[in-house]
Parts: C-alpha cells; sequence; structure tokens
C-alpha cells in the first residue's frame, strides 16, 4: 500500500450549510428570512462560549422602518429574534440595509463547537445568510479547525468546503505594519462607511460604536493611514522607506 498523500494545511475554510439545518439548532430563528433577505456578519467584537457580539448588515425585503419605529418595539424584536440587544448603527434606505450591532446567546450546539475550538477559530469573511444557503468563513489554528470539521463529520451534520487554505482569508503583510488597536478600529471604520464617498457615519457616531472618544480614534485612525500610506509611497519608490520595523507608538 502507498503512503497516504499529506492533507493540505488549513489556516483558513469556508464553508456552505443548508440554511434550513441551521435553523434546526437555533442559530436563528425559523421564519427569519420571510422579511429579510439576506444577512452579512461584518465583523465579530466578542465571541465567549455562552454569547456573541456582531456587528451585522441585515436587507430587509421591503421598506425599511425608521430608527423611532425599531426602538417602540425593541423588546418584541429581542424576543422574537432571542436577542440579549440590538443596536442601529445606520439605516441605508437605497440598498434596504439596516447595520446592526446585536448581542446573542449561543444555543448549546454552538456552544459545544466553541468549547472544543478552544478559543481557536474566528468567523472571517465572507460570511453571509440567505433563505437558501449561508455561506461561513472561519479562520483560526489548523488543530482547532480539524476538530471542528471531524465533530461535524461525526455527527452527519451536512455541509461542504467551498475553500481551504494555508494563509489566513485576510492577507497580513500590511496589518504587520499596525497594532492590532489600529487594524481593528481601522476595518470597523472601513466596514461602517467611513471611507465611503459620501462618507456615511461621522468620526463621532464611530467614536461612540467603537466606545471611544472622537479624539482619540482619530489619531488611531490618522497613525494608522500615515503607515500604510509611507509604506505604499515607499513601494513606488515616490518616497524614502521611513515606517519604523519597530511596534509603533502607543495609542491613546
Amino acid at each position: 500500500m502507498g503512503t497516504p498523500a499529506p492533507r493540505a494545511p488549513m489556516q483558513s475554510v469556508t464553508l456552505e450549510f443548508r440554511t434550513e439545518d441551521l435553523a434546526l439548532l437555533g442559530i436563528f430563528p425559523p421564519g427569519l428570512f420571510e422579511k429579510y433577505e439576506e444577512i452579512e456578519l461584518l465583523e465579530t467584537l466578542r465571541l465567549e462560549q455562552g454569547w456573541r457580539l456582531q456587528l451585522v448588515r441585515v436587507r430587509r425585503r421591503g421598506p425599511l422602518r425608521s430608527a423611532a419605529e425599531l426602538e417602540k418595539e425593541s423588546r418584541r424584536i429581542r424576543a422574537l429574534y432571542g436577542l440579549e440587544s440590538f443596536e442601529l448603527v445606520e439605516r441605508r434606505p437605497r440598498t434596504r440595509d439596516y447595520i446592526l450591532l446585536v448581542r446573542q446567546r449561543n444555543p448549546e450546539r454552538l456552544r459545544r463547537l466553541l468549547s472544543l475550538a478552544g478559543g481557536e477559530i474566528a468567523p472571517t469573511a465572507p460570511f453571509r445568510l440567505d433563505a437558501e444557503k449561508v455561506v461561513a468563513s472561519f479562520r483560526g489554528e489548523e488543530r482547532a479547525l480539524r476538530r471542528v470539521l471531524r465533530r461535524l463529520d461525526r455527527e452527519e451534520f451536512p455541509y461542504r468546503i467551498l475553500r481551504s487554505s494555508a494563509r489566513p482569508f485576510v492577507p497580513g503583510a500590511s496589518t504587520e505594519l499596525l497594532t492590532p488597536l489600529q487594524s481593528r478600529l481601522l476595518a470597523r471604520a472601513w466596514v461602517l462607511g467611513y471611507y465611503a464617498v459620501p462618507r456615511r457615519i461621522t468620526l463621532t457616531r464611530l467614536a461612540k460604536v467603537t466606545g471611544r472618544s472622537a479624539p482619540g480614534l482619530g489619531k488611531v485612525l490618522r497613525r494608522a493611514e500615515g503607515r500604510l500610506v509611507a509604506r505604499w509611497l515607499a513601494s513606488e519608490g515616490a518616497v524614502a522607506e521611513d515606517v519604523p520595523a519597530g511596534p509603533a507608538a502607543r495609542e491613546p
């Protein structure tokens, strides 16, 4: 017998599930997509065994409700969708999208998988849900990813692998220039439309969402932008490379 071929390294994986299967696990309530066309996970801010705090884009099938209407019915909405809390970050009437910050308790099946992962797996892009399928991507330690996949196989839970890679889905070359704080806040600013034209969120509102003061957040973003611009100009030969190799200055 020949030697089995070695498995390809895996640090990120994109899976596809049937929406109805995940609804049966209690990941989201049945009937969710009667009112909503698509949900996209933009960022996971906290992922604990018992709960998760996530920034999501939710596309409604009909016209958006006003912020006042959502606030008035917040208790009913939390009960209906199993949310501990939610905050409306932005309304996008043209595309019928809400940007929401939601905190939600994890169902038992998800808690077991998170425990198995041991904190070594995190959701990443692309991560989208519609009425037919869920495309879910994860990055992390290879041994943790394979542990979770083996558990899904043992429990005969249906899924298919769309993509796996030995590299994280988001390349890390540019993030080596930035502190973890700069990377996190720059990504959140991009997701929420701070760099869109026209800008979709003000610095004051972005600061509230991130839990920082507007002046402090502005300094973090400018330092991150400056380091990225300096590296790009150096790569083009327009300026000398002057991005310090050591850690960036301490953030406010």
